[in-house]
């Protein structure tokens, strides 16, 4: 239908925003599920040259029957990318990589073949260039599961989510750095949003002894004060604090 058609070239055009091209060159772009062409078309209005991928015999035929600009290859990204190093400036992916989450076949392992995927990705990618993923996770679990994978493989960034708080257009766009690590494009519809996700907000000084999962570091001064603290809170006697408490001693000889 037109509407699918529409939303289609919208998140292609984002995608391809998101990618940050340098608008003085044609680059090269890799499609990944390319399907008909539709993103396609807007990286050719756009001035660049794609080589899409597919896994969908009757999507390339109906690519090539639409006379597509770019070239167009036959083949299971999960089974890996199989270009030539530092061959393309960039990649998008509308609505395909969730796939790769599904075991379609008994020898199917949803980790591998997204390892795969984004180690021969991370390789066929210029240094410095972008990978813009748009996608449709089931749920917070295939989220992790795709993101870890792709920071395995060596690509940094993260996921810039269009417009959270709306359900009809909230998008996933997995964004990410080949080399070097770029700063996360903010995510469209946020500026109203109350609460920043991902932005840690240092309300006092002591945060900053925390450890990776948010616990004071044991036996620090923070930790013996929170443990006082809760002491006080279950009614027990404590001792006052003082510029003593946890303060360490010298050694006795």
């Amino acid at each position: 239908s037109s509407r699918v058609v529409e939303i289609q070239s919208q998140m292609s055009e984002r995608a391809v925003e998101l990618l940050g091209l340098p608008e003085d060159r044609p680059c090269l772009l890799l499609d990944v599920g390319c399907g008909s062409g539709l993103s396609g078309d807007y990286i050719s209005e756009e001035g660049h040259y794609w080589i899409g991928m597919d896994i969908s015999p009757a999507m390339l035929d109906v690519a090539v029957e639409r006379e597509v600009e770019g070239d167009l290859l036959l083949a299971d990204v999960g089974h890996g990318i199989p270009f030539r190093p530092g061959m393309f400036d960039g990649c998008i992916s509308i609505s395909a990589v969730q796939w790769l989450c599904n075991a379609d076949k008994k020898s199917h392992s949803p980790p591998k073949r997204l390892y795969r995927f984004f180690s021969t990705l991370y390789t066929a990618l210029a240094r410095g260039s972008r990978a813009v993923l748009q996608l449709y996770p089931e749920n917070s679990e295939q989220l992790e599961l795709i993101t870890a994978q792709a920071m395995r493989a060596g690509f940094t960034g993260g996921m810039v989510v269009d417009y959270p708080n709306s359900a009809k257009a909230k998008k996933f766009f997995l964004c990410l750095f080949v080399g070097t690590s770029g700063t996360l494009p903010k995510g469209l519809g946020t500026e109203c949003a109350t609460e920043e996700p991902h932005q840690a907000k240092f309300t006092n000084e002591r945060t900053r002894f925390r450890n990776v999962k948010g616990k004071s570091v044991k036996k620090s001064r923070d930790w013996i004060l929170e443990k006082k603290e809760r002491r006080r809170r279950q009614g027990k006697e404590v001792r006052a604090d003082t510029k003593y408490t946890g303060r360490k001693r010298r050694p006795h000889f």
